[in-house]
């Protein structure tokens, strides 16, 4: 039996979260079966400024609010954004 092949997903960053990944955003090749809380995990691995923004932003899946925690799997061509606390009012 032949492995799944990955899924392509886009993931937009915000405000911190943009300048944590250096960018705004990217396209990321994952396994099949990964679920929001796998993406987290993996984001969070990239660094510590990485890890401290993605531990506190919310999550929106194809602009849906999703618990960051959610054992949903992804899909392909899911669009996921990190959207990290914003001060003002």
């Amino acid at each position: 039996m032949s492995p799944t092949p990955p899924i392509s997903i886009e993931v937009h960053y915000f405000a911190a979260a943009a300048e944590a990944a250096g960018r705004p955003q990217e396209r990321l090749e994952v396994a099949s079966g990964t679920t929001l809380a796998g993406l987290r995990e993996a984001l969070a691995g990239r660094g510590l400024e990485m890890a401290t923004v993605v531990g506190v932003s919310t999550f929106l899946v194809n602009s849906l609010s999703t618990p960051s925690d959610s054992l949903t799997p992804l899909e392909e061509g899911d669009r996921v954004d990190v959207l990290p606390p914003f001060a003002g009012g």
